[in-house]
């Protein structure tokens, strides 16, 4: 008997969750990822990444720079499961969470060959590029300097094939626009996308 109204008040509570007006049903289960918002490293594609995750928080605790945390309440689904802010703190590769995942929803992966998300760069507001000032901060701050950003008269330029993902550029470019955004911004790269070595 108890176990019938517990699974009715849950019932309750999600359909409450669902219909508010607040947040829909569309809201519980959108993915919270998108620019500057990735998944750590190795991960599984997003449409499997909430089924396969435990919510260990074992990738939380044992990443050094404290680059992942763990999503709350307010994500759905969603909450509970590992996550990085790119512009914020961002994933400096150093595979520990992967680790220790216990269920591969992060697998295991070498560090080049990572694929969190692709760097873009917004021309219209990177320094280089308007010709202010002769900024190379993301150059200069990338892991793989002449692999993933290079120089092109002065300009820096992404490679896709070699773009982690990482946001160490993001994290270190000195432009931030009204919107929130920097000059160089994370896009995730969800599987059909994954580019290969």
């Amino acid at each position: 008997m108890k176990r019938r109204f517990f699974l009715q008040l849950l019932a309750t509570g999600l359909s409450g969750l669902a219909f508010s007006p607040r947040k829909t049903g569309a809201a519980i289960l959108k993915s919270p990822i998108g620019t500057n918002r990735l998944r750590p490293p190795g991960a599984v594609p997003e449409e499997l990444f909430p089924g396969k995750c435990i919510r260990c928080g074992r990738c939380v605790e044992v990443c050094p720079y404290r680059s992942i945390i763990m999503l709350d309440i307010r994500y759905g689904i969603h909450a509970g499961t590992p996550f990085i802010e790119a512009e914020n703190v961002p994933c400096y590769l150093c595979m520990k969470c992967v680790d220790v995942c216990p269920t591969g929803s992060l697998q295991r992966i070498r560090q080049p060959e990572t694929r969190m998300g692709l760097a873009i760069i917004n021309t219209f507001t990177c320094l280089a590029y308007e010709g202010i000032t002769l900024c190379r901060t993301c150059y200069d701050k990338c892991p793989f300097v002449e692999k993933a950003i290079r120089l092109e008269q002065l300009k820096p330029v992404i490679d896709e094939q070699h773009c982690t993902g990482c946001g160490i550029c993001t994290n270190a470019c000195p432009v931030t626009t009204a919107d929130g955004k920097k000059a160089v911004n994370i896009e995730p790269i969800y599987a059909s996308d994954k580019v290969t070595p």
